[in-house]
C-alpha cells in the first residue's frame, strides 16, 4: 500500500510529562486533536534515527487502543521505520511486549496501556517506550522525550486507508512491513523454558489443586486459557472473566482485595479453589490467594526468592534479588541467608533494568503487585502464577502453608499500605514539602515505644551507570526495623494519590496470627500524630488499603 507523507503542523501541550510508567491521561484528553501525535513523534524525535528499524506495537485492549494503533502505524510509516510487530487485535501484556522486544532485537516497542486504571470512553489511557532490553524508557529517555514534547512544532503521518491487525500475517504500507503476530505464542513458550510444565500439570490432574484464575476482562485472558487451562490441563472455567473488554467489564482491573472481589469470595467459600490468582489490565501485575489466605505481594516476592530451587529456570541460584523502596524488607532476610545482595531501589519498574541487565539481580519486586525476573524486563503477573504452581507441585502443600513456615524461618512483616486516591494536588504538595521540611530533626526523637533511626527523602545511587533519582519518598525508620513511608504515585489521572506504607517485623511464631492493621496500628498512630493525616487530605479514611 502506497502512501503520502503529512507534516503536519501543531503546538506543544504542557502536560505530557511521562510519569513512572509512562504518560496516562483521560481518554478524553488523548482524544484531543494532535494530543497523540504530539506525543508519538516526541518519542520518535527523542530516537532520532528510526529508518528501517523494528518497531513492537499492542496495548491491553482498553478503549481507543485499536484507534491509537493505526495512528501510531501510519506515523511509524513516516517516519522511516522498516518493520512494525503488531499483537493480533491490538493485543500484547506488557510482559510479553517485552518478550518480543528482546527476542527479536527490535529498536524498542510502544505499549498502549494505563495498567490498573480503569478503562472505558470516559476512562483512562496511556502510551510509553520500552528501550531495546525489554524494559521502560530510563529517565533520562523520558525526560527527552518531555524536552522534545514541550518545543514540537510538527508530526509526520502517512495518508492511508486503516490496516487489518485482526488476522496474523504479513501487508506493507510503503516500505514498512507490518507484521501481525499471534499475542499469546512466544510469551507462553517462554514459559516452557522456565517452569515445569509437566509437574504442575500432573499436579492438577490429580485434583488436589483447585485453581481459579481471574483475568479481570483484561489482557491476561488469552494469555491465561492458553497456559493454564489448555497447556496445563486445568479444568475449563479455571479462568474467569477471560474475555479482554474495552471497559473492563465496568470493573476497576486493579488484583487487589477490593477490586478482585468476586475472586476473593470464591477463594473464602467453603467449596472455595485452593489457589486464586488475579493480573491486572495489563497483565504485569498479579495477586495470589490460598485457600482463605492472601498473600501480600511483599511476602510473595520473599517466598519466590526462598524456593527457587523448586523451579527449573532458577535451580542454578539466584544472581541477586531487588525491591522497590516501599516493599517490605520480607526478601532482605531471604538474601542474607542466601549470600546474595538485595537491592532497593526507587518505585518503577525500570530502576531493575540496569541490575538485570548487568547480572546483579534476578529477582525483583513492588509492593504494589508486581514481582518479574531477568527472563523478560518487565514485571509479569502470569509468570509469577506459573512460579507460585511450580513450588506448590513440587512441596505439595497449601500456600498458607508455605507462608506461615517462610514466617516461622524468616520472621513475619507485617505490612500494610493506606492509599488516598484523588486528593486535592495542592494538599498533597503541601503534606509532602511538610515532611521534607522536617525530616532532619527527627532522628532520635521517640514516639511511645518507638524511636527513629533514621529519617530523610530516599534518594538513589544506580550501581550500574552512577544516575542519581531524588526524592522518591519519605522514609522514618525505628530502631526496631519498623519503618513509615509517604510517596506520591505517579500512576493516577485525577488530582494526586498518597501512600502511606507501614511495616513491622516480627520474630517469634506465637505472635505472628495478628490482622495486620492491628499489629502496625502503634505505627498508624505515629504517623497521624506526625503528618496530621486526617487534616492534610482532607479525608477520615484511605481510599484503599492493602
Amino acid at each position: 500500500m502506497s502512501f503520502k507523507v503529512e507534516k503536519i503542523n501543531t503546538q506543544p501541550f504542557s502536560d505530557q510529562k511521562p510519569g513512572t510508567s509512562g504518560l496516562r491521561k483521560k481518554v478524553t484528553v488523548f482524544k484531543q486533536p494532535h494530543y497523540l501525535e504530539n506525543f508519538v513523534q516526541s518519542i520518535f524525535d527523542t530516537l532520532k534515527d528510526c529508518n528501517g528499524q523494528t518497531l513492537v506495537l499492542g496495548g491491553d485492549g482498553r478503549y481507543y487502543n485499536r484507534q491509537a494503533i493505526q495512528v501510531i502505524l501510519k506515523m511509524a510509516a513516516a517516519n522511516g521505520f522498516g518493520r512494525v510487530i503488531v499483537g493480533a487485535g491490538g493485543l500484547l501484556s506488557t510482559p510479553a511486549a517485552s518478550c518480543l522486544i528482546r527476542k527479536y532485537q527490535t529498536l524498542g516497542g510502544i505499549i498502549l496501556s494505563a495498567s490498573h486504571n480503569p478503562g472505558g470512553e470516559n476512562g483512562d489511557f496511556g502510551i510509553k517506550y520500552n528501550i531495546n532490553n525489554g524494559g521502560p524508557a530510563p529517565e533520562q529517555f523520558t525526560g527527552a522525550m518531555y524536552a522534545r514534547s514541550r518545543e514540537i512544532d510538527v508530526y509526520q503521518i502517512a495518508v492511508a486507508d486503516d490496516i487489518d491487525i485482526d488476522r496474523p500475517g504479513e501487508t506493507s504500507l510503503g516500505d514498512m512491513t507490518i507484521e501481525v503476530m499471534d499475542p499469546v505464542a512466544d510469551y507462553a513458550e517462554l514459559m516452557t523454558t522456565l517452569f515445569d510444565f509437566d509437574r504442575i500439570s500432573d499436579y492438577l490432574k490429580t485434583g488436589s489443586l483447585k485453581i481459579c484464575i481471574d483475568a479481570m476482562h483484561a489482557i491476561t485472558g488469552p494469555y491465561a486459557r492458553a497456559i493454564f487451562e489448555q497447556s496445563l490441563g486445568a479444568a475449563a472455567g479455571s479462568v474467569i472473566r477471560a474475555e479482554p473488554l474495552e471497559d473492563f467489564g465496568g470493573g476497576h482491573p486493579d488484583p487487589n482485595l477490593v477490586y478482585a472481589k468476586e475472586l476473593v469470595e470464591l477463594i473464602y467459600a467453603d467449596n472455595g479453589p485452593d489457589f486464586g490468582a488475579a493480573s491486572d489490565g495489563d497483565g504485569d501485575r498479579n495477586m495470589i490467594l490460598g485457600k482463605r489466605f492472601y498473600v501480600t505481594p511483599s511476602d510473595s516476592l520473599a517466598v519466590l526468592a526462598a524456593n527457587a530451587d523448586c523451579v527449573p529456570g532458577y535451580r542454578d541460584g539466584l544472581a541477586g534479588v531487588a525491591r522497590s523502596m516501599p516493599t517490605s524488607q520480607a526478601v532482605d532476610r531471604v538474601a542474607e541467608k542466601l549470600g546474595i545482595k538485595s537491592y532497593e531501589t526507587p518505585t518503577g519498574w525500570k530502576f531493575f533494568g540496569n541490575l538485570l541487565d548487568a547480572g546483579k539481580a534476578t529477582l525483583c519486586g513492588e509492593e504494589s503487585f508486581g514481582t518479574g525476573s531477568n527472563h523478560v524486563r518487565e514485571k509479569d503477573g502470569l509468570w509469577a502464577v506459573l512460579f507460585w504452581l511450580n513450588i506448590l507441585a513440587v512441596k505439595q502443600k497449601p500456600v498458607a502453608d508455605i507462608v506461615t513456615e517462610h514466617w516461622q524461618t524468616y520472621g513475619r512483616n507485617y505490612y500494610s499500605r493506606h492509599d488516598y486516591e484523588a486528593v486535592e494536588s495542592d494538599r498533597a504538595e503541601r503534606l509532602m514539602q511538610q515532611l521534607r521540611s522536617t525530616v532532619t530533626g527527627l532522628p532520635g526523637k521517640t514516639f511511645g515505644d518507638y524511636q527513629i533511626e533514621y529519617a530523610d527523602d530516599f534518594s538513589y545511587t544506580d550501581p550500574v551507570d552512577g544516575s542519581v533519582s531524588e526524592q522518591q519518598g519519605i522514609r522514618l525508620g525505628f530502631t526496631d526495623g519498623s519503618r513509615i513511608i509517604v510517596r506520591q504515585s505517579g500512576t493516577g489521572t485525577e488530582g494526586a494519590t498518597l501512600r502511606f506504607y507501614y511495616e513491622r517485623h516480627e520474630a517469634d511464631p506465637a505472635k505472628q496470627n495478628l490482622d495486620p492493621q492491628q499489629a502496625l496500628a502503634p505505627l498508624f498512630e505515629i504517623a497521624e500524630a506526625h503528618m496530621q493525616i486526617q487534616e492534610n487530605t482532607g479525608r477520615d479514611r484511605p481510599s484503599v488499603i492493602t
